[in-house]
């Protein structure tokens, strides 16, 4: 039988942790590896392995299916409009969820909360590869999208919960570094699954991850004190429908050029409903103080609320970067899927291998610093990549920014994610973590909108000149009507305007290669202005990191964190 920890002192039926400490409050280096919980003899690290592998299944399956949209256009012989629902349902249940799971996780524990949606993570990620209709698919892909809500503030939530504050920084450093490998984990896993054994796969590799992880969790992750207090469903209503309007409008105003959905319903009146009925959530949780939803005192912390500033910045900017830049390897350059995804390969795992120094060294000097360093350095990265974005670019020029990039991107997920949370207690752990993650999504729906709609917009002024630039090269008889057909929109393609078949072969090729030359340069415009959007939100995150206050985080004692035994 475990024998009680001597440092823990009977409270009632609760074990409490009675650290030593300095004058000041601070817990004395000999404690520092303790954690804040008992876990029967176990290390805080134990804790890791289970939310990792449930973390780095979520990080993934965003950016698994890109790779495999051409595969099941195939496969259901359907559109792009309904396979793109594939992607956006999981992220529209995904984004609208967070605030509402993180609250659950207060109020009936993390452990049980994410271990509920590891669990229907797994089973409609097999339900996602038994799909018959592309109908079938969307659904289980939203469906999938409600455990992905379920377990990601938990993790955040019981790091913050279970490690002292010395140690949280590295916690979240590796916690950071899961998301670093799996952002290139899903297009090169799911690349070589596409092209080896078959769509399904990309969904079935999660099984038996899934099935590992849950064991794990069923074994490591300790039952954590609840907050008894009434639930606030007027409140879940209003933000799930509030959140649900206005990314669903900005996630789909491209595909409806912005304009009418269907009758009355239009893209803007959509948003403005969903802003709305969030101005009414706001409302609704000032009224209901304490027992919000979204308690609105976490927001008296000048940390976290500029964290949620720079989550949504960094966030806006990972999507920025990867819709035009996938796009000009594969349809600029030729690359392959595989080999597109291949570019970033290096950054990805240097960004893996930083992100645990990053947390440490978060532990040690101040977080804004280094938060602020990764802005720098991804402000940096971007516009290099910007410039490097030439239609006879060699990939290597292409690699080495995207290398510094995920330099930037390990500096600076887990030490913003401790920002974050470091102010929080037991009671407001969950609810802060969904709060951050939401932020974090949204940045990331409105990057994916904005950054659709520049693209558009810039190749149809970008291509026109491109070809303008480039007509004295086609016979002077043709010049006009070449310079024309590009006007009007023709070079989707990239093929020339029609010809008159009197036309001599030699002549018609010429003019396509130019129509070609011009399509790619136009093309490499649109992307290197694009791009530079992203650069100007990174500074606006940046701005967001030098505002935070600047000594270390204040972490406060788990006062809330009573009832401690792990279930084994």
């Amino acid at each position: 039988m475990d024998q009680p920890d001597p440092r823990l002192v009977p409270r009632g039926q609760a074990l409490v942790a009675r650290p030593r400490s300095t004058p000041e409050g601070h817990l004395m280096s000999s404690e520092q590896p303790r954690a804040l919980v008992y876990l029967h003899g176990r290390s805080p690290w134990s804790i890791l392995p289970a939310l990792c592998l449930g973390f780095f299944m979520i990080m993934v399956d965003t950016t698994i299916v890109n790779i495999a949209i051409p595969s099941l256009v195939t496969a259901f012989d359907a559109d792009l409009t309904a396979v793109g629902w594939v992607n956006s349902a999981y992220l529209l249940t995904f984004a609208t969820l967070l605030l509402v799971t993180g609250r659950l996780g207060d109020r009936f524990g993390p452990r049980p909360v994410f271990v509920v949606g590891l669990v229907i993570f797994t089973v409609t990620s097999l339900l996602c590869g038994l799909s018959g209709s592309i109908e079938m698919l969307i659904v289980a892909r939203a469906l999938q999208g409600v455990g992905a809500a379920l377990m990601t503030p938990q993790t955040m939530s019981m790091i913050t919960r279970v490690f002292p504050p010395q140690k949280r920084g590295a916690a979240m450093g590796l916690w950071g570094a899961v998301a670093g490998v799996a952002t290139i984990t899903g297009p090169v896993l799911g690349g070589l699954l596409v092209q080896t054994v078959g769509w399904e796969w990309i969904f079935y590799v999660n099984i038996p991850v899934g099935v590992v992880a849950l064991v794990l969790a069923l074994r490591t992750l300790p039952t954590l004190p609840t907050a008894n207090r009434s639930f606030d469903g007027l409140g879940v209503l209003l933000s799930v429908v509030g959140m649900f309007l206005v990314v669903f409008g900005l996630q789909e105003g491209a595909t409806y050029d912005w304009g009418t959905i269907t009758g009355p319903i239009t893209v803007w009146g959509v948003i403005g409903a969903g802003v709305i009925v969030l101005v009414g959530f706001v409302l609704w949780q000032r009224h209901r103080g304490s027992d919000a939803l979204l308690p609105l005192t976490l927001f008296h912390s000048r940390n976290f609320s500029l964290s949620n500033v720079a989550g949504g910045a960094v966030t806006f900017a990972m999507i920025g970067i990867f819709f035009p830049f996938t796009l000009f390897l594969q349809e600029v350059l030729g690359l392959s899927p595989l080999n597109a995804a291949l570019v970033g390969l290096p950054g990805s795992l240097l960004s893996g291998v930083v992100a645990p120094f990053a947390g440490r060294l978060s532990d040690k000097v101040a977080g804004k610093w280094v938060v602020a360093s990764g802005f720098a350095i991804l402000s940096v990265a971007i516009t290099w990549l910007a410039l490097a974005v030439q239609p006879d670019a060699p990939v290597w020029h292409l690699v080495l920014p995207m290398t510094l990039f995920g330099i930037g991107t390990g500096a600076l997920f887990s030490p913003l994610a401790n920002l974050a949370t470091s102010g929080l207690d037991g009671r407001t752990a969950g609810a802060g973590a969904g709060a951050f993650n939401t932020t974090r999504q949204i940045g990331g729906v409105i990057g994916s909108a904005a950054i659709v709609a520049m693209l558009t917009s810039r190749l149809a002024v970008t291509i026109p000149a491109a070809a303008e630039a480039a007509a004295d090269q086609v016979p002077e008889q043709f010049r006009q009507s070449f310079v024309d057909g590009f006007a009007s929109g023709n070079f989707a393609s990239g093929a020339a305007p029609q010809l008159p078949s009197s036309v001599p072969a030699d002549v018609a090729a010429q003019i396509g290669q130019v129509a070609q030359q011009a399509v790619h340069s136009g093309f490499a415009t649109a992307v290197t202005q694009t791009m530079l959007l992203t650069v100007a939100v990174l500074v606006l995150g940046l701005v967001s990191s030098l505002a935070m206050k600047g000594g270390r985080p204040v972490h406060h004692a788990p006062a809330a964190v009573a009832k401690v035994t792990a279930e084994v």
